[in-house]
């Protein structure tokens, strides 16, 4: 019996199993997640101190090595997705009233503004155009006149499909006492990205792009001269002080304002001592290992190689239909090409009908660019001739229905030249 007046609980009558219809993924992300992850994530949960759990955490770390292609000790996952690690990085570089230098040349260009800021930290930018990238030569008058202690930049930015060279700035950085930071989550396994060669000091990434995984972890590495910048701002909980090794210490001035985006606290966690912060999302990373895996087990020049081809393939589909692409070419990603909408077609219809009637979503982009542009992604798993030949041919038909003039299997014909070269 319920008292007078109680409020009755609903009745929940609990809605079926998951059964998300078949897609093909070939927008700018999250993509199809290859096969072989998705049954890693399915094997068993074990305990965070669990001996095999922090062998594999080990292992982890040295896969990513490899994946980032460095030798930084300092390499491993952040829980959360993509844009958790770039807080990560941000909020544990950055002391408020310090001197951040953003380039900017897309949404994500913004997005590395707006959470530098919110660091509290004094935010100047060096931008291009949308469609443009920013020359060395801006980025070295820019640390000139601001001298920075971060330079912040995205690699791939996906609302313009732009990439941005990075080979020149961790040698500009360097003579100029700042650190470099890169948002790799669009580019990583898929195009160019020598950490330790081109002098990057903190590169971060997500497993939803070219890396073929879900959303929802995070891949870092750090140099050792960014890991101690961010190890001078160490602060161990209260209830975790061992006595013997940390004294009881008054909490430094800067202490990092995220509790579970600090990465002085995550390098122990991951480090030898093991020292509690969070527990390990161990399914994601049962799936961060097996993406790492399968992408080294390719090979990561065969990877990046495999992105090139079908997207130059792409590329040359959507042109031989009549699309014309978006932005500068010569600075284009590997995995994923913008194309200007044709006049008089309702570029939502088309997307709406090439989700409906084929199942294959791509995308459009944001701000300035929304609704001029659909985005079209060759990556990870999906980064392979029958997914490539499948979009264009569909999407040759969802234009006739929209009544644009296109050339008679001119998409599929044009990627064939390209497979054929």
């Amino acid at each position: 019996m319920t008292t007078p007046g109680t409020p009755v609980p609903p009745q929940i009558n609990p809605p079926p199993q998951i059964n998300p219809p078949p897609r093909l993924l070939m927008g700018p992300g999250p993509i199809d997640a290859d096969p072989r992850v998705l049954r890693a994530m399915a094997a068993p949960l074990v305990g965070q101190y669990d001996p095999a759990m922090t062998a594999y955490m080990t292992e982890t770390m040295a896969l990513y090595r490899g994946v980032f292609d460095t030798a930084n000790e300092q390499t491993f996952l952040v829980d959360g997705t993509s844009r958790a690690g770039i807080e990560a990085a941000l909020v544990s570089l950055l002391e408020p009233g310090d001197r951040v230098l953003v380039l900017s040349f897309g949404r994500f260009g913004h997005l590395l503004t707006e959470i530098a800021e919110r660091c509290r930290a004094e935010v100047h930018t060096v931008a291009a155009p949308w469609g443009e990238v920013v020359a060395p030569e801006a980025v070295e008058a820019a640390v000139r006149r601001v001298r920075p202690k971060v330079v912040a930049t995205v690699q791939g930015d996906t609302s313009t499909t732009m990439c941005q060279p990075l080979a020149d700035l961790g040698e500009i950085c360097r003579r100029h006492d700042a650190l470099l930071y890169c948002d790799a989550t669009a580019s990583l396994g898929g195009n160019p990205l020598p950490t330790d060669a081109w002098g990057l000091d903190v590169v971060t990434a997500g497993l939803q792009k070219c890396l073929g995984g879900p959303s929802g972890s995070a891949p870092i590495t750090i140099s050792p001269r960014a890991a101690e910048v961010i190890a001078a701002r160490r602060h161990v909980e209260a209830g975790l002080r061992d006595p013997d090794h940390d004294g009881d210490p008054a909490p430094p001035a800067a202490r990092i304002a995220s509790n579970y985006l600090d990465l002085a606290q995550i390098m122990e966690y991951w480090g030898p001592r093991r020292l509690n912060h969070h527990t390990e999302a161990t399914s994601m990373l049962w799936a961060a290992r097996e993406c790492a895996r399968v992408l080294l087990e390719e090979g990561l020049d065969v990877a990046i190689e495999r992105h090139r081809l079908h997207g130059e393939a792409m590329l040359a589909g959507v042109q031989g239909l009549g699309l014309r692409p978006y932005g500068d070419l010569t600075h284009k990603m590997t995995n994923v090409v913008a194309v200007h909408i044709p006049d008089g077609v309702a570029g939502d219809d088309v997307r709406a009908a090439m989700l409906h009637e084929y199942g294959i979503e791509i995308g459009t982009s944001f701000g300035p660019l929304h609704g001029r542009v659909w985005r079209i992604g060759t990556m990870g798993y999906n980064a392979r001739r029958d997914t490539v030949l499948t979009t264009l041919a569909c999407l040759e038909q969802a234009l006739r229905t929209a009544g644009a003039p296109v050339v008679a299997g001119g998409g599929v014909g044009a990627a064939r030249e390209v497979y054929a070269g």
